[in-house]
């Protein structure tokens, strides 16, 4: 008897087998992915060692000028301080005396009510405008003199008092300002040198030796220059030696014989403009060897932005503590100092001139000789000599 069952098929695949729906959503999923990768932003490329070097040093430049912002603000600051303190002082001596003339103006008032006398008096001492009191009661003519002198030097204290409290509150304003000045400075220095440090810190061990390469290859280059300043400066010393001996030869060619008389021993007068001239140099020259000296004596100390010693220096910080030693004061901030003395071309730098760098002159250093200096470098460094023509320079001066 024959069967009716239908035969299995071996070949079906069920349609809705979970298998093709994990596949579907699979395709699916690599196609919108896909779709949003083509889409994307492309990552930007890494920045060179070069580049980096570039922005880094930039970093330090603006940080440079931010620190010397700083240090202004600071000094404002301490100024503002100072003059507050003076007002608040006199504020103070100007209440004890208003307190006592009150005491006083309170014994004649409390005279005058035991003798059942005036009581305008005391009306005068709560009265909120004594001079419009006299004006409508004319109590100054019933006044004993001591009376009115008293009255007239607690009016004038009143006065003196308003006008000092007035004082004290502009200084207080301008503390403020000066106070919230010195904040941002502060922040502005900590975000650059923070942006210095984030580079930095993302260079592989392979990119910061290249970095150090390059850095080596700027102080070469510098140094170089350097050499050939210190060669120039020799030269010129060598020349200005000769021509000076050559004047004296001539001048002694061109005396007369001595007679013996000995009445033109004082001949030699004329000379005297030259020796005056020559103390003079001696003079900046002893004031720059002590300059130099402490300025040496600071060499391996760590820059800190805002410090100005005795452990720590920033750059103009160094400046002003190391010509302190030889009597003279400068002012906190590179942009100040580049203004006192004499401005002098490069060429012609003496040892203990100050030599600025940049245009936003964020950096000087203290001239020693033979193109070189010695300055505070920037953070992670320590004071030390190094080329003038290691940065772009400025200009420099002649502090004294």
């Amino acid at each position: 008897m024959a069967s009716h069952r239908k035969s299995r098929t071996r070949s079906g695949v069920r349609t809705n087998s979970p298998a093709v729906g994990l596949t579907t959503a699979a395709l699916a999923s690599v196609t919108l992915l896909s779709a949003q990768s083509a889409n994307a932003a492309p990552a930007e490329p890494r920045p060179s060692v070069e580049e980096v070097q570039k922005k880094v040093d930039d970093l330090y430049r603006q940080a440079g000028g931010a620190t010397q912002q700083y240090n202004k603000a600071k000094e404002a600051t301490e100024k503002q301080k100072r003059a507050v303190g003076r007002v608040l002082d006199e504020v103070a001596k100007r209440a004890d005396k208003l307190n006592e003339a009150r005491r006083t103006l309170g014994s004649f008032a409390a005279e005058q009510y035991r003798e059942g006398g005036l009581t305008q008096t005391a009306a005068l001492l709560f009265s909120d405008s004594p001079q419009a009191y006299f004006e409508q009661t004319q109590v100054m003519d019933r006044l004993a003199d001591r009376q009115r002198g008293v009255l007239a030097d607690y009016q004038a204290q009143q006065a003196a008092a308003a006008k000092e409290r007035a004082e004290a509150a502009k200084s207080l304003e301008s503390l403020t300002a000066s106070q919230a000045s010195l904040r941002t400075s502060k922040e502005n220095v900590q975000k650059k040198l923070g942006a210095a440090r984030a580079l930095l810190s993302q260079l592989t061990a392979a990119e910061q030796e290249r970095l150090a390469a390059l850095e080596r290859k700027k102080e070469e280059e510098a140094r170089r220059k350097a050499e050939a300043k210190a060669k120039e400066e020799a030269r010129a010393k060598a020349e200005a030696e000769a021509e000076a001996e050559r004047t004296r030869e001539q001048e002694q060619a061109a005396q007369p014989p001595a007679t013996g008389t000995g009445t033109d021993s004082g001949a030699g007068t004329g000379s005297g403009t030259g020796t005056g001239s020559g103390s003079s140099d001696s003079g900046y020259a002893t004031k720059a060897a002590k300059v130099l000296a402490f300025a040496r004596a600071q060499i391996g100390k760590p820059y800190v932005w805002g410090a100005s010693g005795p452990s720590s220096y920033d750059c103009s910080g160094l400046t002003q503590a190391a010509w302190r030693e030889a009597g003279v004061e400068l002012p906190r901030t590179t942009w100040e100092q580049v203004k006192v003395g004499t401005r002098v071309a490069t060429g012609d730098l003496l040892p203990g001139d100050l030599v600025f760098f940049y245009d936003d002159i964020s950096h000087v250093g203290i001239y020693i000789g033979d193109g070189m200096m010695i300055h505070a470098p920037k953070p992670g460094a320590n004071v030390r000599e190094e080329s003038i023509y290691y940065m772009p320079i400025y200009g420099s001066v002649r502090p004294a």
